[in-house]
C-alpha cells in the first residue's frame, strides 16, 4: 500500500530540513513524498534541491494560497492513502507511517483515520507546550469550531476523488471545511487512533495573532453555512472553553 505524503512550503527554510528528515527516516518504505513550493524567495528551494534524489516529486510555482498548493499535491499523488505534513512540523518517531498504514490494511472499510498531536516550542522541539487530543471529538462539535487534528488526518485517495479537495477561497479554515464536509456532511467512515503521529511547532498560520484568530473563526462560521450546519459566532468562540478543559485533562 502506497502512502502519498504532501508538504507545502513558502519561505520555509528554517525548519524544512527537520520536516524532510523525519519523513526520510520512516521505517515504512512505500512513501511517495511530494513537496509543493509557492515560489519561495528565501533558501527554501535550495533546501528542497539538496534532497532532490530522495524526493518523489517537487514543484515550485506561484499559487493561490496554502490550500491551492495542497490541492496541487493531491493532484500529483498516486498513493492509496494521502496525508499532509506541514513544513514546520515533523513525525513523532520513525514508525508513524508504518502504524498509519497498518490501520488501513487491518480495516479496509475505514475511509479515514486521525490521532493526536503534540505542540512543541518553536525554537526547542524537545520542549512540549501542550497536547492536543482528538479522543473526545464527535461530529456535532464542528458547529462549535472544534475539529480533529488536521495534520494527523489520513484518508484514502478515493475520498478526495469522490468528495473534492480543499476550497481555495479559505485562507486559514480550509482544513476545517474539508474535515466537516468529509466527516459530517458525507458521513465517511473514520476512526480515531490513540497515538501521537506529529509534533507541531507553535506559531503556525492559524495561531499567529488576533487577526488570524478572527479570520479563522469567521471562516469556520462560513464553512458551516456552506455545509448547512447551523452555528453562530457565540457558539464558535465558546470552543476556547472546551479547548482549555481539554488541555488540562490530558
Amino acid at each position: 500500500m502506497k502512502l502519498s505524503l504532501i508538504t507545502v512550503t513558502y519561505n520555509s527554510e528554517l525548519f524544512l530540513s527537520h520536516c524532510i528528515d523525519s519523513v526520510l527516516c520512516q521505517s515504512y518504505q512505500d512513501i511517495e513524498y511530494i513537496i509543493v513550493d509557492g515560489n519561495s524567495n528565501d533558501n527554501t528551494m535550495a533546501v528542497i534541491k539538496s534532497y532532490h534524489d530522495k524526493l518523489s516529486k517537487y514543484i515550485s510555482e506561484p499559487d493561490k494560497g496554502i490550500y491551492d498548493a495542497i490541492n496541487k499535491g493531491i493532484g500529483l499523488a498516486t498513493g492509496d492513502i494521502i496525508g499532509i505534513l506541514n513544513s514546520d512540523d515533523f513525525f513523532a518517531d520513525a514508525d508513524v507511517v508504518t502504524r498509519v498504514v497498518k490501520v488501513f490494511l487491518k480495516e479496509p472499510s475505514v475511509d479515514a483515520i486521525y490521532s493526536d498531536v503534540v505542540f512543541v516550542d518553536r525554537s526547542d522541539s524537545k520542549t512540549i507546550k501542550r497536547y492536543y487530543s482528538s479522543k473526545r471529538f464527535k461530529p456535532w462539535m464542528f458547529k462549535y469550531g472544534i475539529q480533529p487534528a488536521h495534520t494527523s488526518f489520513y484518508a484514502r485517495k478515493e475520498v478526495f476523488e469522490k468528495y473534492g479537495c480543499y476550497r481555495i477561497d479559505f485562507k486559514i479554515a480550509g482544513d476545517f471545511e474539508l474535515l466537516l464536509r468529509f466527516m459530517l456532511t458525507h458521513s465517511l467512515k473514520y476512526r480515531y487512533v490513540m497515538d501521537v503521529w506529529v509534533k507541531m511547532r507553535v506559531g503556525g498560520i492559524s495561531t499567529s495573532g488576533i487577526k488570524s484568530i478572527l479570520c479563522l473563526n469567521n471562516e469556520i462560521v462560513e464553512a458551516c453555512r456552506l455545509n448547512n450546519v447551523y452555528t453562530n459566532k457565540v457558539m464558535v468562540y465558546s470552543k476556547y472553553l472546551f479547548k482549555w478543559w481539554g488541555f488540562i485533562r490530558k
